[in-house]
C-alpha cells in the first residue's frame, strides 16, 4: 500500500520552502532529486560522491543543511 504525499510532507519542497525540522531519510533523498531508486543514494554513500550522512543507531540519515550546502557546492561547479 502506498500512501499519497501531502504537499507539507513532500520532501521536494525541502529545499525549497526551508528546512525540515528532523533528519531526512535516503527515500526522502531519492524522491526529493527524483532518483530511479534508494539504492542511488547508498551508491553515493559508496563512492563519496553525494551528500554528508551521519548513522543513527542502525539507520542513516542526512542533515537537511549538509544536503542544502552539496547542492550549492554542485551549482557552484555547474557555474564555474
Amino acid at each position: 500500500m502506498t500512501t499519497a504525499r501531502t504537499p507539507a510532507s513532500d520532501p521536494r519542497t525541502t529545499l525549497r520552502a526551508g528546512l525540515p525540522d528532523r533528519y531526512l531519510t535516503p527515500e526522502d533523498l531519492a524522491v526529493m532529486f527524483r532518483l530511479p531508486s534508494v539504492e542511488t543514494v547508498y551508491a553515493w554513500r559508496k563512492k563519496r560522491i553525494g551528500p554528508p550522512g551521519i548513522r543513527v543507531g542502525k539507520h542513516l540519515r542526512y542533515d537537511p543543511q549538509a544536503v542544502r550546502t552539496w547542492v550549492e557546492s554542485l551549482a557552484a561547479d555547474d557555474a564555474a
